[in-house]
C-alpha cells in the first residue's frame, strides 16, 4: 500500500478577488469593488485542497516565504488533511500573491510569481514522491523554476510506477515552448481546457488540436467551461456533458475539475466517468467564491455531492 493517492509538486498562493470593477479602469481614479474575498488559490493547491476534501489522500511539496500569505495557504491546506510535511520556506522571496478581477465570465489575472517560480527539482524529496501512486503537475509555465531537471525527474517516477497527469494552465509569454515537449511523453492524463490546447497549438478549432499534438498521450481531456469537457482516448472523442447550476463565480473551476477527476481515475474508474466526477466537483467548485470555498463549507459541499451522486458514481 501506498502511504498517498496523489503527490503534487506545487506553487501556492492566496487569491485576492475583487468584484464589479469596471474592465476598463481609469488611473489616478478611486475605484470601488462592489465585495471581495481572500481565498485560498494557485492551480496546485486548489487541487490539493480540493481532492482532500473529497477522499485522497494527498502529499504537496510547495515553497513559500515567511510571510503571512504563506502561512495563511498553508494553515488552508493543513486544514483539509493534505501533508504539507515537505514544504519549504523561502527566507528572502516572498509567497507569491494573484489578484482577481472578475468581469462576468472574463476576468484580469494580475499575478506576482514571488516564490512561485523558486521551487526546483533539487527542493524535491524523491523517495517520498513515490510513496503515492499518481503524480500530478499544474502551472507549468508559472513553476519556472521546475523546468531544470523535470523531464528526467518525471522519467524517474514512471519507472518507479506512478502515473503522471499534467495541466499546464496559462503559458503567460503565449510561447508554449519547454519543457512541456519534453515531458509530454511521460503524461497519462493532459488536462488542458479548450482556450488553452488551441493556443499551444495555434490551431482554430478543439479536433485540429488534438490532432496538431506531436505526442501519443493515453487520455485527453479538455475542459470546456459550461459546455462540459471532451474526453479523447483510443483514437475515439466522448464529449460528456455538463452540470446545470447557477455559477456564483467560476474562479478556480478547471482546477476544482482536475481534483474530481484525479479522485476518481485513482479508483480505477473509465475515463468517462472521471470526467463526470470532474464535472461535478467543478460545478461545486462555482457555488461560492474562489476555487475552494464552496469545499471548505461542509454542508454546502456534501449536500451537493449527494444530490448530484457524486459517491455513487466513484463507488
Amino acid at each position: 500500500m501506498k502511504t498517498f493517492d496523489i503527490t503534487i509538486a506545487g506553487e501556492l498562493n492566496l487569491d485576492l478577488i475583487l468584484y464589479g470593477l469596471p474592465v476598463e479602469m481609469q488611473t489616478e481614479r478611486e475605484l470601488l469593488a462592489s465585495n471581495f474575498r481572500a481565498t485560498l488559490g494557485s492551480s496546485s493547491g486548489i487541487v490539493a485542497h480540493n481532492a482532500a476534501t473529497i477522499g485522497a489522500r494527498v502529499a504537496f511539496t510547495t515553497l513559500v516565504g515567511t510571510d503571512d500569505f504563506g502561512r495563511l495557504a498553508m494553515d488552508r491546506l493543513n486544514a483539509a488533511g493534505v501533508d504539507t510535511s515537505r514544504a519549504s520556506r523561502h527566507n528572502t522571496v516572498a509567497t507569491g500573491v494573484t489578484i482577481l478581477l472578475p468581469h462576468g465570465e472574463e476576468r484580469h489575472i494580475l499575478t506576482f510569481p514571488g516564490t512561485i517560480a523558486e521551487l526546483t527539482v533539487a527542493d524535491l524529496d524523491f523517495d517520498f514522491l513515490v510513496q503515492a501512486r499518481h503524480f500530478h503537475l499544474s502551472s507549468l509555465y508559472l513553476q519556472q523554476g521546475l523546468h531544470a531537471g523535470l523531464p528526467d525527474l518525471l522519467r524517474r517516477l514512471k519507472q518507479a510506477g506512478l502515473t503522471i497527469s499534467l495541466d499546464t494552465n496559462d503559458d503567460p509569454e503565449d510561447r508554449w515552448g519547454a519543457p512541456l515537449p519534453e515531458i509530454l511523453p511521460y503524461v497519462d492524463v493532459f488536462m488542458p481546457n479548450e482556450g488553452e490546447i488551441c493556443r499551444m497549438t495555434n490551431c482554430a478549432d478543439l479536433d485540429s488540436a488534438i490532432h496538431a499534438l506531436a505526442v501519443d498521450i493515453p487520455t485527453i481531456v479538455v475542459k470546456r467551461g459550461r459546455r462540459g469537457a471532451r474526453v479523447y482516448e483510443q483514437g475515439r472523442a466522448v464529449d460528456v456533458a455538463p452540470l446545470n447550476v447557477i455559477p456564483v463565480d467560476t474562479i478556480g473551476a478547471g482546477d476544482s475539475f482536475d481534483a474530481g477527476f484525479l479522485r476518481a481515475y485513482l479508483l480505477s474508474k473509465d475515463t468517462v466517468t472521471c470526467a463526470q466526477a470532474g464535472n461535478i466537483t467543478g460545478a461545486l467548485s462555482t457555488q461560492a467564491s474562489g476555487g475552494t470555498e464552496a469545499f471548505r463549507d461542509p454542508k454546502l459541499r456534501d449536500a451537493f455531492l449527494a444530490e448530484h451522486r457524486f459517491f455513487d458514481l466513484i463507488a
